[in-house]
Formats: C-alpha cells, sequence, structure tokens
C-alpha cells in the first residue's frame, strides 16, 4: 500500500516522533508506514487520517494489481 504519511507530515512541519506521540504509535512505526514496509490496522490508519482531516482513501493507497502478461503460447506469465 502506497501511503503520503510523509508528504502531509512534513508539510505540517512535525517530526516522526511527534506524529507517533500524536496517534499513538512509536518513531518507528511512521518511519516504517512512510517507506511502506509497514501497513497500518484499520484504527492506526484512521487515527491518522482523523489527525490530518482527511479520510483514510485519501491518504493510503492501494497499488495497482499487476495485469497478467501473455506469453503468446495460450498461457499467460505470472
Amino acid at each position: 500500500m502506497e501511503n503520503d504519511v510523509r508528504a502531509l507530515r512534513e508539510a505540517k512541519g512535525l517530526t516522526q516522533a511527534q506524529l507517533g506521540e500524536a496517534v499513538g504509535v512509536s518513531r518507528q512505526s511512521i518511519n516504517s508506514i512512510e517507506k511502506g514496509r509497514y501497513d497500518p490496522s484499520l484504527p492506526l490508519a484512521i487515527a491518522i487520517a482523523r489527525y490530518f482531516e482527511k479520510a483514510v482513501e485519501e491518504i493510503f493507497h492501494v497499488r495497482p494489481a499487476r495485469e497478467p502478461q501473455h506469453t503468446g503460447r495460450g498461457r499467460q506469465a505470472q
């Protein structure tokens, strides 16, 4: 899942630690979310969205699924 947490945080002039404290998680958790290594739980995603006064969908974006590629042999490569 991709997200805009870093851009929103930086626009408000916050550190990762400050945002983490505001939503009840560690700086490391915010870092992992920003880098896409960790997808937040629904309650945490809602807390982050409420903090920035946005809808969850405005911050967190599902990556589009990859289209299967045709091999030209009647089968689809994965």
